[in-house]
């Protein structure tokens, strides 16, 4: 499970705050405590309005004097990437995040993918509006899928995201989402999928109890990779003890580290 972590937001108050004041202290800790805590990449969003490509650029920037992790830059402003890649270092390719099938965004973003050799998140999204089946889903990531390989975008490269809503809004939102991941990897051989797993719990109480348990099913489905909290020890243990059970750990050797280095103790 790859394992993005979500808490530098511009969405989030304290993060803007910080990012408008430019106190590179505070982000920089929030950075290593993501790294510590095992995230594989650093989900930077600089959606200052007004400020994006600023905010982009000096988030790249400070985040990379912290840790030697690569970077998903999540900002929908082209000029905005293409800023943030300009400055960014590590050697592992960064995520954009993100493309999807709404022809606008597509022919924008397309362009600053294909100029950095990134990988990238697609939305399932496209000029019809936000997806409410299964089939939707898996129509809209199949044409994602088949016009970026037609662009030199290896699959290997690609994240589908197949557009977690809230179960508050909807209760059949989890299991329409569930269904999505299975058919989607089903439809698409070697697509890797992606969540940002927060959306499920939007607007109800003990947030992080759901996010655990929606996480474990989804990988049960298929899921490959999260944009999450790594800082929660729980849900952290959850994914390891899940990722032995689905037999992706071989001899359950991380497991057995994570229980020595006492992660699982929680």
């Amino acid at each position: 499970m790859l394992i993005i972590g979500e808490l530098i937001n511009c969405t989030r108050k304290p993060i803007a705050l910080a990012v408008k004041k430019r106190d590179a202290q505070y982000i920089q800790k929030i950075a290593l405590d993501q790294e510590k805590a095992g995230a594989h990449y650093i989900d930077v969003n600089g959606g200052i309005v007004g400020e994006e490509v600023s905010c982009t650029k000096w988030l790249v920037e400070t985040v990379q004097k912290a840790v030697d992790l690569p970077l998903s830059i999540d900002i929908s402003l082209p000029e905005a990437v293409e800023e943030g890649l300009k400055v960014y270092k590590n050697n592992k390719k960064p995520i954009i995040n993100s493309i999807t099938g709404e022809e606008e965004r597509f022919k924008n973003t397309l362009p600053v993918i294909k100029k950095y050799h990134t990988k990238v998140i697609a939305l399932c999204i496209d000029d019809s509006g936000m997806p409410k089946t299964t089939e939707q889903r898996v129509r809209i990531a199949t044409l994602l899928v088949e016009r970026l390989n037609k662009e030199g975008i290896d699959k290997k490269g690609i994240f589908i995201d197949p557009c977690i809503f809230p179960i508050s809004v909807d209760n059949q939102n989890g299991i329409v989402a569930m269904n999505a991941i299975e058919e989607i990897k089903k439809a698409i051989d070697g697509v890797q999928i992606v969540c940002g797993l927060s959306n499920i719990s939007y607007g109800l109480p003990d947030r992080k109890q759901l996010n655990q348990t929606f996480l474990v099913m989804a990988m049960l489905k298929g899921l490959d990779a999260a944009i999450l909290d790594p800082c929660d020890k729980r849900l952290m243990a959850s994914i390891i003890s899940a990722s032995a059970l689905l037999g992706k750990d071989e001899y359950c050797m991380n497991y057995i580290q994570a229980h020595r280095e006492g992660k699982m103790d929680v």
